[in-house]
């Protein structure tokens, strides 16, 4: 199982990225009991024997990652959302993209943390491994009883109006612009 829920969150996206979509959005939606998740791509999709591959641990189609023997971000997906009574689900059609839901109980005592979510979405804007010029657009919403909370972004439109996500400077600026998100009110 992932250390918390930001781990299993990051896994899926750059899943995203790296089945060439050039399009990935995030919506995190927070309440004071469940933490819910919708991850959309416009990227590679999955046939209905792929998608029930990508379920079981001991599966890997060898191409992806030659080396690895397993695939377990789905898997720990499936266990984390079964054990603490969550919800997930994966629609996916070959040559259009893939849509991923998952939902956490957070009022169950067996759920991980959360964990760092301004540090989570800054290593999304910035996987460029597979491929550079992705759009990932994030929507955050958090509505519990300490806070309430709303806010979008855009990768293009940090990269236009910080330049180089690769400059240390502007790295900072990024953490420092997306820790104000999750604090401001």
């Amino acid at each position: 199982m992932h250390y918390n829920l930001c781990d299993t969150i990051a896994d899926i996206v750059q899943n995203s990225i790296e089945a060439n979509a050039t399009l990935v959005e995030v919506e995190l939606t927070e309440t004071e009991n469940n933490l819910t998740v919708y991850i959309r791509d416009n990227g590679c999709g999955m046939s209905a024997e792929d998608v029930k591959n990508a379920q079981n641990p001991f599966y890997t189609d060898g191409v992806k990652h030659p080396n690895r023997k397993i695939g377990l971000g789905i898997p720990f997906l499936i266990q984390t959302v079964t054990a603490t009574q969550g919800e997930f689900k994966i629609d996916s059609e070959l040559g259009k993209g893939t849509t991923v839901y998952m939902m956490f109980n957070l009022q169950n005592i067996d759920t991980p943390p959360l964990g760092d979510v301004s540090g989570m979405f800054r290593q999304l804007l910035l996987l460029t491994n597979q491929n550079p010029d992705y759009e990932l657009k994030i929507s955050r919403k958090k509505k519990t009883a300490t806070a309430e909370n709303q806010y979008d972004l855009s990768r293009n439109q940090l990269k236009e109006v910080l330049g180089d996500l690769e400059n240390g400077k502007n790295l900072m600026l990024l953490g420092d612009f997306l820790k104000s998100q999750e604090l401001s009110d």
